[in-house]
Formats: C-alpha cells, structure tokens, sequence
C-alpha cells in the first residue's frame, strides 16, 4: 500500500523503473498521520494511517495544518459519489503554518499563518499550490479560518454572482441551521432580503431564526410549497438556494416565481436525477448548479472573494457557529455525524 501511495503522489515515468526509483523516497521521507481512502464506499472505507509526508514543489507550499474543515463533498468523494481516483487522502480545506516553500514561491514564507482550499486536508501536512493560499490576519484563529472556506464562499459567491440578491427580495434557504445555510441567513439578512428557512426540527428553527431568518418552516411537520405560498402571497420567491438535492428539487421549483432562479448546490439527500429542461418554462426559470472553484481559478479572484469573505467577518457581518471539534483519529464519526443529519453549523477536525 505504501508503494502505491507514494506513486500516486509522485507518478514516475516508466514503470519499469518504479520500484527502484522509489527507493529514495521511502528512505529519506518523513511520514505524517493522515485519513486515507484506498476504495470508495462507506464510513468503513476510512483508514487513519501513517503515510509519507508530501514534498514541496517548486510552486507550492507544504502546510502543517492546525484545524481542517469537514463538509459534505468530503462523504461525496469517500462514498463515490464523486469519482476519485484511489487512493486518496480526505479533505478539501484547511489552516495552518507555512513548513516549507518551493523554489518559486514569492508570496508565502515558514511561519506565515494561512488558510487554503485544495485537497488532501485530513493529515499533518498538505502540499498546497500557492495560488490556492490566502494569509489569515492575526485575529482570524485558525477555527476560524477553517470554519469559513468551503461554507462561507459558497454562500457569499451564490448570493452575489449566483443570484445578486437585492434589498427587498424573498429568498428560500433549505437546511437554514446547516453550516451553508447558517451563513446565507446571516449574508441575507444584511443585504435586506426577507429569509424563509426549511429546517428538521424546532430546535433548528430557533437556531436559523437567531441568525437572520424572517420565517422559518420546519419542513418534517409542514407543508414547504403551501407554507411558502402563503407568506409570499402566491408570489413564491426570487431564488431558493437548495444544498439538499433530490428530496427538495420539486418543492424548490414549485416555490421559485415567475423569472425566478433556483441554485442547486449540493446533495444532502442525494444527487438531483436527470430533469427534462422543459420544467423550467412554466415560469420562465433560471436553473444553476454551480462548483465553487470555479470562481477561484485566478489568483484576483481568489484574493476578491477571500477578501469580501475576511471583510464580513471582521465587520461582525458573520457569525461563526461550530458544532463539534473533532481529533483526526475521529474523523470517521464527523462523518457519520454530519450524514446524519442532525448537526448544525461547522464540524472541524483538530490536527
């Protein structure tokens, strides 16, 4: 296992030769604990392990993580979901120091305190390309900066390119005491729009409502599209942003307006099936299923949408709101938690 490991972090160039080239590397190299996916299926697939720490190239940093994110693409990729390549390590955003830079590297030294998105974030050390880096201000801790990556610029991307939500519109939130959803009520709340949160339970209403909802509807004990009709008059709602897939897709078209836009951003419940095209001219709809890192391919948009990100938070925009801190060696219960269901807010993985 080890030697297939450590050719999927450094592919060779002849297969011949693997074996033996691969010998300095497992004599010299340091290794690191890491959560590791040799096959993709269930919560069992998850193996905590000593694996060799990655090395630096010559545009990247090596980052000694502090605290990791846990977020639902994380059970996407171990179950297959989302196909991966095998093996693989779990994880896709993390903060930390700086251990080490590459030759290139202009913009990071040892010791810089930074977040990042990326891959491979459930170890001690991740190899992460400089353009991926931000620095964290020194009154951003790193529970933080592990807190607001993947949740806080998915949300903030969604509501200001997605659907540029203006003062006054109605906008439909599921999974509202979600880590996603916890934020968008924040964001929306302070860009005047009214909030309709879908949550489980009432506990989960009182949280959404403490965090900007206007209504809220606790979807296991009431209708979504009858409730939605009534507080919006029959209009339905400007966007309605569904991190929840297959068991809400119907609720949320039927809830959306004429020329509304629906985001579907996620698959709690499962992935979307196939749709005919032809469900969304009724009301002349706007469908987008966006992917994140798709607005950070540059290194200007990275530093915007980071920036508006630390900006909120620094202003008190935002408030950070963690479930659970989990130990590495534990990861496989943050994903039977957050699976579940039945957690509110950020789950982190303290390295």
């Amino acid at each position: 296992m080890l030697c297939s490991f450590t050719t999927h972090l450094f592919p060779l160039k002849t297969t011949k030769n693997r074996f033996i080239s691969l010998k300095p590397y497992i004599r010299t190299m340091s290794t690191m604990k890491a959560v590791l996916i040799n096959e993709q299926g269930g919560i069992d697939k998850m193996v905590y392990k000593d694996i060799p720490r990655p090395q630096v190239e010559k545009n990247s940093v090596i980052v000694k993580n502090h605290v990791v994110g846990v977020n639902y693409i994380d059970t996407y990729q171990r179950s297959g979901l989302y196909k991966v390549p095998t093996p693989f390590i779990l994880g896709k955003e993390g903060a930390g120091e700086v251990a080490e830079i590459g030759s290139d590297v202009t913009q990071f030294k040892v010791g810089d305190r930074v977040v990042y998105l990326g891959a491979s974030t459930y170890a001690e050390y991740t190899n992460v390309p400089e353009n991926a880096v931000e620095k964290l201000a020194d009154n951003i801790s790193y529970e933080e900066g592990a807190s607001i990556g993947i949740q806080g610029l998915t949300a903030w991307t969604m509501i200001r390119d997605g659907y540029p939500v203006k003062k006054g519109d109605v906008i439909l939130v599921h999974a509202a005491a979600g880590g996603v959803g916890l934020l968008l009520c924040q964001m929306l709340h302070h860009l005047g729009a009214t909030v309709i949160g879908t949550v489980s339970t009432d506990e989960k209403a009182e949280l959404a409502r403490k965090n900007g909802a206007d209504h809220v509807i606790v979807s296991t004990k009431e209708d979504t599209v009858a409730r939605v009709n009534e507080i919006t008059g029959g209009l339905g709602c400007h966007a309605v942003l569904d991190g929840v897939g297959k068991a809400t897709f119907e609720a949320s078209l039927a809830c959306a307006r004429r020329l509304g836009t629906l985001i579907s951003f996620g698959n709690a419940s499962g992935a979307v099936p196939p749709i005919a095209i032809t469900c969304l001219t009724a009301k002349n709809l706007k469908l987008m299923r966006p992917q994140l890192f798709n607005y950070l391919i540059t290194r200007e948009e990275s530093k915007k949408w980071w920036g508006e990100l630390f900006d909120l938070l620094d202003r008190k925009v935002i408030n950070l709101h963690v479930h659970k801190i989990y130990d590495l060696v534990d990861a496989k219960q943050a994903h039977f938690d957050i699976e579940s269901r039945k957690t509110t807010g950020k789950l982190l993985i303290k390295i």
